[in-house]
């Protein structure tokens, strides 16, 4: 009864309640609570962490950040954030994917959901310990697969669509390379000036080749996530908090690699820019 009112909830906040009803049926089917360990649980307030006065699963299925390890404040994540953005990921049945930061395994059992049985999903966390939980927690899902190391090295498999939880400062090669034609990246662009040396607030950038060496982009919606470790180069980051501070990160709508930027550039990385141009879909 909660997840099913949970869902409705988290997906009609995110504004994609009439759309695809599988990405429902996904938030109702998985039980967050066997992801995040026995009550009570720890929640992410604007004024720090408060505690849940006990152990019933009803606390979790707020839209509530939840931690998982919070003394590296890593959180299981806002399910209102995850679902805007797994909607537009848009992971069909029998895709490949790759979840990138996958902490305790829930978003991943949900992305394992949606590409169904004849799909599959690999799942990296860098952190030993998360690492080790999200093998247990998603071993009864035979389309998942965790990797205990970075997915900033090479090489990838082969994708439809790669969902990042960290913050990168790049596309990297090594996540673009992998996508199919028609794939899709979804990651969180941030710069570096938030509080405590982590990465500022910035946006989901929404990634998809459409030609072989062309991808459109576009940003979903605002953003903040711990760094994405060997994704972060310190002079991007200044370019993006300059960047994201002009405030028209909504103009985004291609990138363009290895290729000199002109007027229409918002951001230049090294070897990548972004322009607020479309990118053409021919060769």
């Amino acid at each position: 009864m909660h997840r099913k009112f949970f869902a409705e909830l988290v997906a009609g906040n995110a504004g994609v309640l009439r759309g695809d009803r599988r990405l429902v049926d996904a938030f109702a089917s998985m039980p967050r609570e066997k992801f995040l360990g026995p009550g009570p649980w720890r929640i992410f307030t604007a004024a720090g962490y408060i505690e849940t006065p006990g152990d019933d699963p009803a606390f979790l299925y707020q839209d509530v950040v939840v931690a998982i390890a919070p003394e590296r404040r890593i959180n299981n994540g806002q399910p209102v954030l995850h679902a805007l953005n797994l909607a537009a990921l848009g992971v069909k049945p029998g895709e490949t994917v790759v979840h990138v930061g996958a902490g305790s395994g829930y978003y991943t059992a949900i992305l394992a959901n949606l590409a169904g049985d004849q799909g599959s999903v690999v799942a990296f966390e860098l952190e030993a310990d998360l690492a080790e939980r999200a093998t247990i927690n998603l071993s009864h899902l035979p389309n998942v697969r965790v990797e205990a190391h970075s997915a900033a090295e090479g090489p990838l498999p082969e994708t439809d669509a790669i969902y990042v939880n960290a913050g990168a400062t790049a596309p990297l090669d090594v996540w673009l390379d992998a996508l199919r034609m028609g794939g899709r990246l979804l990651f969180p662009l941030t710069p570096s000036d938030g509080p405590g040396g982590m990465p500022g607030a910035g946006a989901m950038l929404l990634i998809t080749r459409v030609a072989e060496q062309k991808f459109a982009a576009r940003f979903i919606c605002p953003a903040a996530f711990v760094p994405c470790a060997g994704a972060r180069d310190e002079e991007t980051a200044a370019r993006l908090a300059t960047a994201f501070r002009r405030g028209n990160w909504r103009d985004v709508k291609s990138l363009r690699r290895d290729t000199a930027p002109d007027e229409t550039s918002w951001v230049t990385g090294r070897g990548w820019w972004l322009s607020t141009q479309e990118e053409s879909t021919k060769q």
